[in-house]
């Protein structure tokens, strides 16, 4: 993509030395939560609807829209990350849909592995965006785990990122088509994939644990793997499932999925995303006034949450998903949003809201069922607090085991 970059950086490289391999497999990077509750929970929603939105639509230029970042003003998710040499340290929001790696060029340092392509770079995000110009340098995310000639966009400009200093985009690399302004047929390598390729990771597959939140604003409560699967993450072995053929979620890391509430039928077998950058479960609407239905909840508009009285979750039945050859079921509690945080989302601080909300797009009209559209689904960030999820690019598989949280009852 860059040849006579390339030659440069080799040139430069062959002084500096060879990346690092990682002498022992897996290699697990702790992930940064951070809780930032400022303007509301009805801004969580119309984010997680806005990312929706954007995984599904092309903007109004023919530029694919990638997903809002992982970041929100409720929950933030990170990885540090240290690029050039000597490395400066960066915090990044970890994104599973987008496939861009990029800095603000403000906090960026140039160093002896640093190369200006000339590059033109933009993403447009849901509720966000950056441009600027691409680079190529040296990347680390993990002991042992360095990325040489790795493409980085260093952002000029940019809107959204508060308290974040860029992204490290973590979805198919198919989701970089279109990003380079003057080059938009050619993919930008993630740095999974340059690890990979650069022989420093066996395979081009990410394992992601989460877990429930604990009390603290700010704190690990995740980790994520490199090249592989830590199994002293999960329990049990690691169902495998081919990801979706059904556009727009075949783009992402999208899988076919049903659901039931007990024994009754939510949502038939249909497309949709396992996202760690959207914070709820967001189904399609029927689905939605399915599960309303079986569970007798209660729209609240302070929080525009479900919620339902303590008779109704002394009752409420297992949310069941059914993926691949196996059920992964969410319990009572892991369908409730943590009741110590119900005040920080304008809600009551004794009353019960459900995590399930609709996903408020309409994309067929008249009678039809709407739960074909391509993306009826998105499994946020408190379905993967409960299950350990791989993201496996080298097969195309997306695989999911139950954890040691999978049946706490935290919440």
């Amino acid at each position: 993509m860059y040849s006579a970059a390339l030659l440069t950086l080799f040139l430069i490289l062959s002084i500096t030395g060879s990346p690092v391999k990682a002498a022992n497999y897996p290699i697990s990077v702790p992930i940064i939560n951070r809780l930032k509750f400022s303007n509301g929970t009805n801004n969580l929603l119309a984010h997680d609807r806005a990312r929706a939105q954007a995984l599904r639509n092309p903007n109004k230029h023919g530029q694919r829209l990638a997903s809002v970042p992982l970041w929100n003003q409720y929950m933030g998710y990170s990885i540090l990350v240290d690029i050039g040499n000597p490395p400066t340290r960066y915090n990044l929001i970890l994104d599973s849909g987008s496939a861009n790696t990029w800095v603000e060029d403000s906090w960026y340092v140039e160093t002896k592995t640093s190369f200006r392509t000339g590059q033109p770079v933009r993403v447009t995000y849901g509720d966000g965006y950056f441009e600027g110009i691409e680079y190529l340098d040296s990347v680390n995310v993990g002991p042992g785990l360095t990325a040489v000639l790795q493409s980085i966009g260093v952002a000029s400009e940019s809107q959204g990122f508060d308290d974040f200093d860029g992204v490290l985009g973590i979805g198919p690399i198919a989701l970089t088509l279109n990003t380079l302004t003057e080059l938009p047929t050619e993919p930008i390598p993630t740095v999974t994939n340059s690890l990979a390729g650069q022989n420093t990771i066996p395979r081009d597959v990410l394992g992601i644990f989460f877990q429930p939140y604990s009390g603290s604003s700010e704190a690990t409560r995740g980790q994520i793997t490199f090249g592989g699967t830590d199994p002293d993450l999960y329990n049990g072995i690691i169902m495998y499932t081919h990801i979706t053929e059904i556009k727009p979620a075949s783009k992402y890391w999208g899988i076919d999925q049903s659901i039931t509430y007990g024994t009754t039928e939510i949502l038939a077998f249909t497309a949709g995303i396992i996202d760690c950058a959207s914070s709820y479960i967001l189904i399609s609407t029927k689905a939605y006034e399915r599960y309303k239905a079986a569970t007798g909840a209660e729209y609240d508009p302070a929080t525009k949450l479900l919620a339902i009285s303590d008779d109704q979750y002394s009752t409420l039945q297992p949310l069941n998903f059914h993926i691949g050859t196996e059920t992964f079921s969410l319990i009572p509690n892991a369908q409730i949003w943590p009741r110590s945080l119900n005040t920080m989302i304008g809600g009551q601080e004794h009353s019960i809201y459900l995590i399930v909300c609709d996903i408020g797009i309409h994309m067929k009209t008249g009678e039809e069922d709407d739960d074909k559209n391509g993306n009826d689904f998105i499994n946020g960030y408190v379905f993967m607090q409960r299950f350990y999820v791989v993201y496996d690019a080298t097969n195309s598989l997306l695989g999911l085991a139950r954890t040691p949280f999978t049946y706490a009852t935290t919440n």
